[in-house]
């Protein structure tokens, strides 16, 4: 039974939830689609991220990666179209992906105004804590229309960064000159990546070993974490040592601040970019 009544949240693959945390908010994904040797993958369907760092080493550059599929997601969107449900739908940022234009062509070529589509302004699990957010607001009560106002009034707060093991999977993607990923993974060189209004930059930069470096990272954000949304808080990786995640999570137990310290896997669009052995730690300003 679906506990958020009649509006059903949607986000797209790059919301990084478990299938458990999918099933505990009535949360649905739709994939957007990764792309190696010219054939279309679905994000999380046809496509592991191990199997994509294997086909990157091999072929030495990155899959290119594509906004969701037309076909795929009114598939995923029509039953609750029929069902005369208000869906209110997460997409990544749109200054990185126009996975959300497609979802507004949807929504105006089904005649269907009770589609919202807001745009996260982010990715990975800083889409999962808007999403969460509007599911929790739905089991309150709240109409569509004042869960999309709550969300987006929200929107600035979140706080999202990530510490990227090696460069190498940047400068494949283009995301950083070769050169300059080079020197940086000689001389162990770890940036912590932020999004800000939608995009990403560079805050912080790391060095030596990425199990130290995760930590004070973690460590850097202590002010804004004992000052943070006490609901929750991710810890997203892209493939680290369990030993690490450990580590992050019981320092973030130690605060006593969170009521609910959720880890989760990267997908492949996120994966594919900054590769093996990225951690991020996201969470709600209050």
């Amino acid at each position: 039974m679906k506990t958020t009544g009649n509006i059903r949240i949607i986000a797209d693959s790059t919301c990084d939830l478990t299938a458990e945390l999918k099933d505990k908010y009535d949360i649905t994904t739709i994939p957007l689609c990764i792309i190696m040797d010219d054939v279309s993958y679905f994000d999380g369907e046809e496509v592991t991220p191990d199997q994509i760092y294997q086909w990157s080493d091999e072929n030495r550059t990155t899959p290119k990666t594509s906004a969701v599929n037309y076909e795929k997601s009114l598939s995923i969107l029509k039953p609750m179209m029929e069902a005369g449900n208000d869906i209110i739908f997460f997409g990544i940022s749109e200054k990185m992906s126009t996975t959300c234009n497609i979802l507004r062509l949807i929504a105006s070529d089904q005649e269907y105004p009770k589609l919202h589509v807001i745009d996260s302004m982010n990715l990975s699990t800083g889409i999962a804590l808007q999403a969460i957010y509007a599911s929790r607001l739905a089991r309150e009560g709240k109409s569509a229309e004042e869960i999309v106002e709550l969300v987006e009034g929200r929107r600035a707060k979140v706080r999202a960064s990530f510490v990227v093991e090696t460069l190498t999977y940047l400068a494949r993607g283009g995301r950083c000159k070769p050169v300059t990923a080079l020197l940086g993974n000689t001389l162990k060189l770890k940036p912590q990546i932020v999004v800000e209004r939608g995009a990403m930059g560079v805050s912080k930069k790391y060095r030596g070993k990425q199990s130290s470096v995760i930590l004070k990272y973690a460590k850097d954000l202590e002010e804004a974490l004992l000052c943070a949304d006490p609901y929750c808080v991710f810890i997203t990786h892209s493939g680290c040592d369990e030993s690490i995640t450990d580590e992050v999570k019981a320092y973030l137990e130690s605060l006593h601040r969170f009521e609910n310290i959720y880890v989760t896997r990267a997908g492949g669009v996120i994966s594919s970019h900054c590769g093996p052995g990225t951690l991020g730690v996201l969470f709600y300003a209050e």
